[in-house]
């Protein structure tokens, strides 16, 4: 038994559910990990999120107060251990959007409009002071591990070219802020919205994985919720989505596409560069499954003529995820963990 497990038994046992029985879930891209709870028909989530991995359960608990108090769904804190990074948590049930467009593919017009809904919201909702802002640097940052991942992992070079790509991605995040900063939740993707149908309006949502959120430009959350590295999203979703965003917070339509493209392209980058470090650091291989379709949305973003000089940079220096360089990453990856 690792020390983690052991700890998540003894503080379970320290609480209302220490007779219920304990099942691991699926883990996600981060060091955190879920256990179900279940005793008797009813059911809970333990959350194990390692603050020594640079997780926080005092970090989720705070902002799901916060979704919480505006008229956001988000799971219920039943018991907690902030410091040792434990919590149970309401049990949102087995209804994620990802399950449900798979099982039922006419639920996806109303569950993205739903989402979208959401976002609309909460880009309404006043900025907490406790969240961090997500400064222009930061985000174009972010797109480093593209060149020391992604590129490396392929080219087995050194990442040149992320300087003048995160000047060009700064340029154009600056040029293409839709408005005044709002919250950003930062993983609002199929995985992590829960479909709720007992509850009404905005709130039959569910969010999951919110620990992260920072204030910084809208649209953020529109780009991960429709360009979905997991899922592709029909193309007429994504066009009523981004008219149902515009119109309902009242941004322009033409500045919400040029804000798309640049959020986009920033993400997508970063993206790239994770799936890679989770690959070959950490031996996830499952997420080089989706570069390809993270790859067509960044190449999708690219196209906005006020992306050209991302663009070049991109064309340059990141070379294309054939499945020749994939097999170069998995192969990397298997090396790294043999």
């Amino acid at each position: 038994m690792d020390d983690r497990l052991h700890l998540a038994r003894a503080f379970v046992e320290g609480t209302a559910f220490a007779e219920w029985n304990m099942e691991p879930l699926a883990g996600d891209a981060s060091a955190r990990r879920y256990f179900r709870l279940r005793n008797a028909g009813n059911t809970a989530i333990l959350m194990d999120a390692p603050p020594e991995s640079g997780q926080s359960v005092g970090r989720f608990l705070d902002v799901a107060h916060f979704l919480e108090t505006v008229g956001l769904s988000v799971p219920t804190a039943l018991a907690e251990d902030r410091v040792a990074g434990f919590a149970v948590l309401e049990d949102f049930g087995d209804l994620p959007f990802t399950r449900l467009t798979h099982e039922q593919p006419d639920s996806e017009a109303l569950l993205y409009e739903s989402a979208t809904d959401v976002l609309a919201y909460l880009d309404g909702c006043a900025v907490p002071e406790f969240v961090p802002s997500f400064q222009v640097g930061a985000m174009a940052a972010q797109t480093e591990p593209a060149f020391e991942w992604f590129r490396r992992g392929i080219l087995a070079a050194r990442g040149i070219g992320f300087h003048q790509l995160k000047a060009e991605l700064e340029v154009v995040l600056m040029a293409t802020a839709l408005g005044k900063p709002t919250v950003l939740l930062r993983d609002f993707h199929s995985e992590n919205l829960i479909w709720l149908p007992g509850r009404k309006g905005v709130r039959q949502v569910g969010l999951l994985d919110f620990q992260d959120a920072m204030v910084g430009p809208p649209g953020y959350d529109l780009v991960s919720l429709l360009l979905d590295a997991r899922r592709d999203v029909s193309p007429a979703v994504v066009i009523n989505a981004k008219h149902r965003f515009a119109k309902a917070t009242g941004y322009d339509s033409t500045a919400l596409e040029a804000a798309f493209a640049a959020l986009g392209a920033q993400r997508n980058l970063r993206i790239l560069g994770i799936f890679a470090r989770l690959a070959i650091k950490d031996g996830k291989s499952r997420y080089l499954d989706f570069i390809p379709r993270v790859w067509q949305h960044l190449a999708a973003c690219l196209q906005h003529p006020l992306l050209s000089g991302v663009a070049e940079v991109v064309t340059e220096h990141l070379p294309e995820p054939t499945p020749g360089n994939l097999l170069e990453l998995k192969k990397r990856c298997l090396r790294s963990h043999q």
